[in-house]
Protein backbone atom coordinates (compact mmCIF):
# COMPACT_ATOMS: atom_id res chain seq x y z
CA UNK A 1 0.00 0.00 0.00
CA UNK A 2 2.98 2.42 0.74
CA UNK A 3 3.55 2.76 -3.24
CA UNK A 4 0.04 2.32 -4.14
CA UNK A 5 -0.61 5.83 -2.49
CA UNK A 6 2.43 7.21 -3.29
CA UNK A 7 4.42 6.41 -0.74
CA UNK A 8 6.69 8.65 1.92
CA UNK A 9 5.62 12.26 0.60
CA UNK A 10 1.37 10.70 1.33
CA UNK A 11 1.90 9.65 4.87
CA UNK A 12 3.88 12.93 5.83
CA UNK A 13 1.13 15.25 4.43
CA UNK A 14 -1.53 13.27 6.02
CA UNK A 15 0.10 13.52 9.16
CA UNK A 16 0.18 16.81 8.30
CA UNK A 17 -3.50 17.75 7.64
CA UNK A 18 -4.24 15.48 10.92
CA UNK A 19 -2.03 17.64 13.14
CA UNK A 20 -3.51 20.97 12.07
CA UNK A 21 -6.50 19.59 13.20
CA UNK A 22 -5.17 18.75 16.35
CA UNK A 23 -3.72 22.32 16.94
CA UNK A 24 -6.57 23.82 18.05
CA UNK A 25 -8.04 20.80 19.67
CA UNK A 26 -9.66 21.73 22.95
CA UNK A 27 -9.68 17.81 23.76
CA UNK A 28 -6.67 16.60 22.10
CA UNK A 29 -3.97 19.59 22.39
CA UNK A 30 -3.18 19.43 25.93
CA UNK A 31 -2.04 15.65 25.80
CA UNK A 32 0.39 16.91 23.45
CA UNK A 33 3.96 18.51 23.40
CA UNK A 34 4.01 22.32 22.53
CA UNK A 35 6.41 21.36 19.61
CA UNK A 36 4.57 19.33 17.14
CA UNK A 37 7.25 18.56 14.80
CA UNK A 38 8.74 15.29 16.48
CA UNK A 39 5.07 13.82 17.12
CA UNK A 40 4.47 14.34 13.06
CA UNK A 41 7.68 12.89 12.40
CA UNK A 42 6.66 10.07 14.61
CA UNK A 43 3.15 9.06 13.54
CA UNK A 44 4.17 9.93 9.54
CA UNK A 45 7.21 7.00 9.81
CA UNK A 46 5.11 4.27 11.67
CA UNK A 47 2.11 5.04 9.63
CA UNK A 48 4.20 4.86 6.28
CA UNK A 49 6.20 1.57 8.16
CA UNK A 50 2.34 0.39 8.95
CA UNK A 51 1.63 0.44 5.16
CA UNK A 52 4.42 -1.20 4.07
CA UNK A 53 7.42 1.56 3.48
CA UNK A 54 10.71 0.96 5.05
CA UNK A 55 11.11 0.51 8.73
CA UNK A 56 13.01 3.67 9.32
CA UNK A 57 10.33 3.93 12.86
CA UNK A 58 11.52 1.00 13.89
CA UNK A 59 15.09 1.90 13.25
CA UNK A 60 14.76 4.67 15.62
CA UNK A 61 12.29 3.70 18.34
CA UNK A 62 12.03 0.70 18.10
CA UNK A 63 9.17 -1.73 18.52
CA UNK A 64 6.15 0.13 18.05
CA UNK A 65 4.48 -1.04 21.66
CA UNK A 66 1.47 1.70 20.67
CA UNK A 67 -0.17 0.81 23.81
CA UNK A 68 2.99 0.96 25.91
CA UNK A 69 3.87 4.06 24.15
CA UNK A 70 -0.27 5.76 24.90
CA UNK A 71 0.09 4.35 28.56
CA UNK A 72 0.96 7.88 30.04
CA UNK A 73 -1.69 9.49 29.03
CA UNK A 74 -5.79 9.17 29.96
CA UNK A 75 -7.49 8.20 26.86
CA UNK A 76 -10.99 8.07 27.01
CA UNK A 77 -13.90 7.98 24.08
CA UNK A 78 -13.90 11.63 23.83
CA UNK A 79 -9.87 11.74 22.72
CA UNK A 80 -10.44 8.24 20.75
CA UNK A 81 -13.74 10.02 18.99
CA UNK A 82 -11.74 13.18 18.48
CA UNK A 83 -8.57 11.85 17.14
CA UNK A 84 -10.69 9.91 14.66
CA UNK A 85 -12.29 13.08 13.24
CA UNK A 86 -8.92 14.45 12.52
CA UNK A 87 -7.86 11.36 10.90
CA UNK A 88 -11.28 10.94 8.59
CA UNK A 89 -10.90 14.37 7.82
CA UNK A 90 -7.49 13.98 6.77
CA UNK A 91 -8.15 10.61 4.72
CA UNK A 92 -11.08 12.59 3.28
CA UNK A 93 -8.80 15.03 1.72
CA UNK A 94 -6.32 12.50 0.46
CA UNK A 95 -6.72 10.80 -2.84
CA UNK A 96 -6.04 7.08 -2.87
CA UNK A 97 -8.42 4.31 -4.32
CA UNK A 98 -11.51 3.59 -2.12
CA UNK A 99 -10.30 0.11 -1.40
CA UNK A 100 -7.29 1.47 0.63
CA UNK A 101 -9.18 4.69 1.82
CA UNK A 102 -11.54 1.65 3.50
CA UNK A 103 -8.83 -0.64 4.72
CA UNK A 104 -7.12 2.96 5.99
CA UNK A 105 -10.21 3.72 8.11
CA UNK A 106 -10.96 0.44 9.56
CA UNK A 107 -7.17 0.17 10.58
CA UNK A 108 -7.33 3.48 12.63
CA UNK A 109 -10.54 2.66 13.77
CA UNK A 110 -9.58 -0.42 15.41
CA UNK A 111 -6.31 1.45 17.06
CA UNK A 112 -7.86 4.49 18.31
CA UNK A 113 -10.37 2.32 20.31
CA UNK A 114 -7.18 -0.45 21.40
CA UNK A 115 -5.92 2.74 22.81
CA UNK A 116 -8.29 3.83 25.07
CA UNK A 117 -6.84 3.24 28.65
CA UNK A 118 -9.88 5.60 30.55
CA UNK A 119 -13.23 4.03 31.06
CA UNK A 120 -16.12 6.42 32.08
CA UNK A 121 -16.65 6.28 35.73
CA UNK A 122 -19.20 4.18 37.09
CA UNK A 123 -22.60 5.58 38.04
CA UNK A 124 -23.77 4.61 41.42
CA UNK A 125 -25.86 1.47 41.54
CA UNK A 126 -29.39 3.13 42.64
CA UNK A 127 -30.54 -0.54 43.99
CA UNK A 128 -28.26 -0.33 46.86
CA UNK A 129 -30.49 1.57 49.78
CA UNK A 130 -27.60 2.93 52.21
CA UNK A 131 -28.35 1.63 55.74
CA UNK A 132 -28.52 3.98 58.22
Amino acid sequence: MYDAVGGQAFFDQLVDRFYDGVVDDPVLRPLYPDDLGPSRHRLAGFLAQYWGGPPHYSAERGHPRLRMRHAPFEIGAAERDAWMSHMRASLASAEMPDDIRVAMLEYFESAATHLINKQPPTPPDSRIVPIS
